[in-house]
């Protein structure tokens, strides 16, 4: 109903465009919070929808490579953490679908596009979770390279975009320091768990990388992004921050970065890495890494499964409007 009301808005139609735009361009550099209500060009509404949808879709479909090892954990209190970090991903799903209806996209349209595989979500979840130590790298890179991502959305123009994330990043950096505990624990551990450690960290790093997206000058969306402060740092910029943050911990762990190029710049002050493979990065995005045709199936068959679920809501909630209408009636009724 919210998405209706927001796509019937009669807003300022007689007003020349170009002024609207230069108007709310001033609202953006001077740092104001755009709303559902407000005006917004036509580009910037698109972009924030495809953006907040497909990180949702990110949210949900992250769910499967770690459920994978919810019932294989070796323990009851690394199940527990677990299944709270994996419900907690969900949640970031249902956030950032409410946050993307604000915009005139139903729920129904989005999750339509993802089970059809017209939507994308991240690539790095088209790879699979091979061992328990997996969950650890997963953890540590997967999420961390998340907050470094996320974290700036807080500040993001769009009002329910932003909001939504301060609560995600929070959750976010509990998942990153669980993985990062977890991976302690392995590499302190037996000669076994430290090698199972050093292949999920060899197998990991480079699609974590690869996360932040392209590279500037191939990366089609970025320039807008910055003009409307969608978007506050670069691909590259976050893929640095990640980098810088990320080898002293590797270090800490006594595991080895897999790139025999990596240095640190004492002039820049940075990490310098070797060369992405994005022949890899494009082939993943293009629906053709190892795991890209068995998550959109898992995602059909729980969606599928979980209809009666949808439809117990639904009529439970007619039911519950029935309700009301026969009472507002009886309450009319009596007065008259």
């Amino acid at each position: 109903m919210y998405t209706q009301a927001l796509n019937n808005l009669d807003i300022e139609t007689d007003t020349d465009d170009a002024a609207l735009e230069a108007r709310f361009q001033k609202r953006v550099d001077d740092e104001e919070r755009i709303e559902p209500n407000d005006w917004m060009p036509e580009g910037y509404r698109k972009t924030l929808a495809r953006q907040i949808a497909q990180h949702a879709h990110s949210e949900i479909v992250g769910m499967l490579p770690e459920g994978n090892w919810i019932t294989r954990a070796p323990s009851l209190r690394r199940k527990a953490a677990l299944l709270a970090k994996v419900q907690d991903e969900g949640g970031h799903g249902l956030y950032l679908y409410a946050a993307a209806e604000t915009l005139g996209k139903s729920r129904e349209e989005m999750v339509e596009e993802l089970l059809s595989g017209k939507a994308k979500y991240s690539s790095i979840f088209n790879y699979p979770t091979l061992t328990w130590a997996d969950i650890g790298a997963v953890g540590w890179l997967v999420d961390g390279a998340a907050i470094i991502n996320q974290i700036p959305l807080c500040r993001c123009s769009y009002g329910p975009y932003s909001r939504a994330m301060i609560r995600v990043c929070k959750e976010e950096s509990f998942h990153q320091r669980q993985g990062y505990e977890l991976m302690i624990s392995l590499a302190k551990g037996t000669p076994e768990q430290k090698e199972m450690a050093q292949d999920a960290l060899n197998r990991w790093w480079w699609p974590s990388l690869m996360m932040f997206g392209p590279p500037d000058g191939e990366s089609i969306h970025s320039g807008k992004s910055m003009a409307w402060k969608i978007k506050r740092f670069t691909n590259d910029e976050l893929r640095q921050k990640f980098i810088d943050a990320t080898v002293p911990q590797a270090h800490f762990l006594g595991l080895e970065i897999p790139d025999p190029e990596l240095k640190f710049n004492e002039e820049a002050g940075h990490w310098d890495i070797g060369e992405i493979d994005w022949e890899e990065f494009q082939q993943v995005v293009a629906g053709n890494g190892p795991c890209n045709r068995q998550r959109l199936k898992q995602r059909r068959a729980a969606h599928d499964n979980g209809a009666w679920v949808r439809e117990a809501a639904m009529a439970f909630a007619d039911k519950r409007r029935a309700r009301k209408a026969a009472a507002a009636a009886a309450t009319e009724k009596q007065a008259a």
